[in-house]
Formats: C-alpha cells, structure tokens, sequence
C-alpha cells in the first residue's frame, strides 16, 4: 500500500476564487438536502486545480467546512485518490504509464527522458517546468507508450518527439495534444484496415456502404 502524506510546507490559508465558488455551489446544489457530501471529490478537484495542480491542507479544510463534513473524512478521500497531488508539482505535472502495453511499446525509454530532462521522480525541476510520476494505466492502451501531462493525453510517443514535446512545453511553444506521430484517434498507425468497403472509400458512399444498401 502507498503511504500518501501531505506536505511538509503548507500555505497559511486558501479560498476559491469567486468564479470558482459559484463553480462550487452550483455542483452542491445539485444533491438533495443532507446529500452534500456527495459534491466532495469535485470540490477537491476545482481546489487543485486552482492551486497550481496539488492539494494543500488549507484546501482540504476548506471544503469540509463548506460541505459541512469532518475534517478527517476529506482528508481520507484526498489521500486516497492519487489523483489528488499532496505536494507541489511543476508547471506541467508528468504522469508516466508504466503498466504493461505501455512497457511492451517502449515506456522504459520514455521514463530515461523523464530522468534526463527532469530528474527523479516527485521532485520539481529547478526551474519549475516540471515533474513527473510513473502511474498505473491510463487507458489509452491502443497508442502505447503515452502519458498524461496536465489534463491531456500525449501519444504514440518516442524518446525523439517526447524530447522534443517536453522542449517545447519549456519554451512556451505550442504542442499538438494526442497521438505525437498524426495517428487519427486509435485507427491503425498503417491506415484503416477494416470496414473500408462498408463505408466505402469517402468515407460515405461506396458500392458496399450502408447508403448503397439502402437505396436497393
């Protein structure tokens, strides 16, 4: 089992912004009375997310007074969830799958990237940038190896183009989310290889698509 503990260094205090509050009341609004609870794991969610992507005391505090719940049971569903980051991460927060489709395509080469660019694992790059963290699958098992960074998914993934994602993102530069090598979705890196004849070749119409049979 993983022992998750807050961080050592804490702000003094933390409150959502007004835009974030409305956020807030909106998503508690929408359980009956006595139900609020329920709205937790979003409420911890907005407040990451508004803390520069981690989770500080103050934080979890701050919900279970709103939500009117014992200090204790919020902090045991943010140690819980690994989604919730208990200390500071970098600017773009590196989650590495590690699991086995991801191992079998090539991540072991993408975790040395993560240690010469970044450093070891958990730990903020001096300047900022990032950190990163080998987690379990994240689902994307078709465009192995890949990664989450932030919010978004990065794909089909080499140690050449995540090198040069991971330059880019330090250089403010913009950066194509998804698949790095211009996969379509989870397609076939070749092409299509199936169905090519029942929706025929525009993708539409075609001797053995549906509106073909249709029209018979």
């Amino acid at each position: 089992m993983t022992v998750r503990r807050l961080a050592e260094e804490q702000p003094a205090s933390f409150d959502f912004t007004p835009e974030n509050r409305a956020w807030c009341d909106a998503q508690i609004a929408k359980y009956p009375q006595g139900r609020q609870a329920s709205a937790v794991i979003s409420l911890l969610w907005r407040a990451q997310a508004q803390h520069d992507y981690w989770l500080p005391r103050p934080a979890i505090e701050k919900v279970a007074e709103m939500l009117d719940m014992p200090y204790i049971r919020v902090l045991e569903i943010a140690t819980f969830y690994s989604m919730f980051n208990l200390a500071p991460v970098g600017q773009h927060f590196i989650q590495l799958c590690g699991t086995t489709p991801c191992m079998l395509r090539g991540a072991e080469d993408i975790k040395k990237v993560c240690e010469e660019k970044i450093g070891p694992q958990r730990e903020v790059r001096a300047d900022g940038k990032f950190s990163w963290l080998e987690v379990e699958c994240l689902g994307a098992c078709c465009n192995a190896p890949m990664v989450q960074i932030n919010d978004d998914y990065y794909e089909d993934l080499t140690p050449e183009n995540f090198a040069r994602l991971l330059d880019d993102m330090a250089a403010g530069r913009p950066v194509r989310k998804g698949s790095q090598t211009g996969r379509a979705n989870s397609e076939p890196a070749g092409g299509l290889t199936t169905l090519t004849s029942l929706y025929g070749v525009d993708g539409v119409s075609g001797p053995g698509s549906l509106a073909a049979k249709n029209q018979d």
